[in-house]
């Protein structure tokens, strides 16, 4: 952390400073959690208000994400929780999935998630999500490229110019990667956890239920057509429910 003044010249620089959040959690790399009334961004620093009064300012690079601490009623998240059909999903890569929507990217996605065996139509989804495939891209978050990598997350795989398409793509193929391996293939949990962080979806036992994360997974669901186990692409579609 640092204890630097925090607003200046570099708050005209890439990023401009976020609008007040409600309560929102901030996830550091260590694990640490601070629930923040408020925060604000620049390129390189979050200044976080804290619920009862006072704040910090922290390096932007220690931030793992920013979660938006909106959790719907149960009742509501019930209905809105992606239910996908109970079969097992083959996320492995497979020369000509098609990565609809096209986009100029589609080479670069192939070639990566050939390279980590992963699902190149799941990886093209992702991207269409998060950046719309603006590799320049860069949320209120701080989060930046095609695969919106967190500096954090950038640094821990290696992403040294997160706005280079190949290192971003990588980088981000390769921890979606990560995240198959640790839910077991579930796309709705990789995906939750790509958004949320994999302690969140522990921690609730499945997606969780906060507004964000449910609208992400739902909105990634929809642009991606999955490939059933049994050796097909003709597996139901994502986002139906049982």
């Amino acid at each position: 952390m640092t204890g630097r003044a925090f607003f200046g010249a570099a708050a005209l620089a890439l990023l401009a400073p976020a609008p007040p959040a409600r309560a929102d959690l901030v996830v550091f790399e260590d694990g640490r959690v601070v629930k923040a009334a408020s925060w604000t961004i620049t390129d390189d620093a979050i200044e976080i208000g804290l619920p009862g009064g006072g704040g910090f300012t922290a390096d932007l690079s220690r931030v793992d994400r920013i979660v938006e601490d909106e959790v719907v009623p149960v009742e509501e998240a019930a209905r809105e929780t992606p239910r996908l059909p109970a079969i097992a999903y083959d996320l492995g890569y497979r020369a000509g999935r098609r990565t609809a929507p096209a986009s100029p990217w589609d080479g670069l996605v192939e070639r990566e998630a050939k390279r980590q065996n992963l699902d190149a139509a799941l990886v093209a989804a992702v991207i269409k999500a998060e950046s719309n495939g603006n590799p320049r891209s860069v949320s209120r978050k701080g989060a930046r490229g095609l695969m919106q990598l967190m500096p954090a997350t950038a640094r821990r795989l290696n992403v040294l110019s997160p706005f280079d398409p190949e290192q971003n793509v990588r980088g981000g193929v390769r921890y979606l990667k990560e995240l198959a391996e640790r839910f077991r293939n579930r796309p709705e949990l990789i995906l939750a956890a790509y958004n949320a962080g994999e302690a969140a979806v522990e921690s609730y036992g499945g997606v969780p239920p906060y507004r964000e994360t449910l609208g992400y997974v739902r909105s990634v669901l929809s642009l991606w057509s999955p490939a059933a186990a049994a050796g097909t692409d003709s597996a139901p579609a994502a986002g139906s429910r049982q």
